[in-house]
């Protein structure tokens, strides 16, 4: 008879690398502090992150299932060892070095929400991204990993290089074990933070932080936070970089294939992204989670990074870019070259 027990099963072989169970019910004390979180705008410009804010307390209701009974979490691991960014003279986060996850970790959830449809009779509703649910916290109650001090997934064995879905659904799965954090007195993620976007243990304002700031934050950014930014183009690494539990080995390269550095970026440099025409740069990111911040964002982020780490043979091309564009990019093209001057 099919159970639990090959539910869990097919989900790994699939190809997700961690999968736990847990039952719905409110999350009081996580929607508590994530309300605290928004009620100190601490979510930024991200304004979806505030809407459906009752929804998220717990995984029964209107956007969800009106029937679930339990939540299945599945993580997918994008950790491939020391590959370095694909783009020569910027860094970018090893999450978006590859191809847009959505496409096949969607899948691999479609793929499993059919198969209970189809061997349990079961209403399975599969969740990338795109419903209110807080994600991190349902991973923590399934037992796929804790809650670090940086705010991330830490699995065990695997690390924080995670990726997670859910597929909520009306079956009455056996919970596995909640997982405390196991941190212990280490702080080196908090330390580790470039621009100090960390408030406190768990407690990120977005507002500072590098990932926020190149991806999701519209207009110029922060003078204050620029040098912090350093060479970082699209995301940052640092917070997990350091984590202790992400020394372990990472899967093998053929599981997480999906991520493998894009041969596309291979001759792009941040001064040729802001030589380009914005068609251009949309043509180039279609399908790559570096398409999300848009021409004019990574531009800007471009000539950030050139005020940061560039020298005087990039003075050209950021007087270029100033002259024909407007917007956030030429006022961070102007400090670039103000920058890149003072230094000589």
């Amino acid at each position: 008879m099919t159970g639990p027990a090959e539910l869990r099963a097919k989900a790994l072989s699939l190809g997700f690398h961690r999968v736990g169970f847990t039952q719905v019910g409110p999350l009081d004390d996580d929607h508590a502090r994530y309300l605290d979180w928004i009620s100190q705008g601490r979510h930024g410009e991200m304004a979806w992150l505030a809407d459906n804010a009752e929804v998220r307390r717990d995984a029964r209701g209107p956007g969800i299932l009106d029937e679930a009974r339990s939540v299945i979490v599945c993580a997918l691991s994008y950790h491939r060892g020391a590959e370095g960014s694909p783009m020569r003279g910027a860094a970018v986060a090893r999450y978006a070095r590859g191809g847009d996850y959505h496409n096949f970790f969607r899948k691999k959830l479609r793929r499993l929400a059919a198969w209970m449809r189809r061997e349990l009779g079961a209403e399975a509703r599969p969740l990338v991204d795109t419903a209110p649910m807080l994600e991190r916290a349902w991973a923590r109650r399934a037992g796929v990993g804790f809650v670090g001090r940086n705010g991330c997934i830490i699995a065990p064995g695997l690390g924080s290089y995670l990726l997670l879905g859910e597929i909520v659904t009306d079956l009455a799965l056996p919970p596995d074990e909640p997982m405390e954090e196991r941190c212990g007195s280490c702080v080196r993620c908090l330390a580790a933070c470039p621009t100090q976007a960390f408030v406190a243990s768990h407690v990120l304002d977005a507002r500072r932080c590098v990932s926020y700031l190149t991806i999701e934050h519209p207009g110029p950014i922060d003078e204050g936070l620029r040098a912090g930014m350093g060479d970082r183009l699209f995301g940052c690494d640092d917070c997990q970089d350091v984590c202790p539990f992400n020394r372990t080995a990472p899967p093998p390269p053929e599981e997480t294939a999906g991520f493998a550095p894009d041969a596309r970026w291979r001759d792009v440099t941040p001064e040729a992204i802001l030589a380009m025409e914005p068609e251009r740069w949309e043509a180039l990111a279609q399908g790559s989670p570096l398409a999300r911040p848009g021409w004019e964002r990574m531009a800007r982020n471009a000539a950030v990074v050139l005020g940061n780490v560039g020298g005087r043979r990039h003075l050209p091309v950021l007087r270029e870019h100033a002259e024909r564009v407007s917007g956030s990019s030429r006022e961070a093209a102007a400090w670039a070259i103000a920058e890149i001057t003072r230094r000589g």
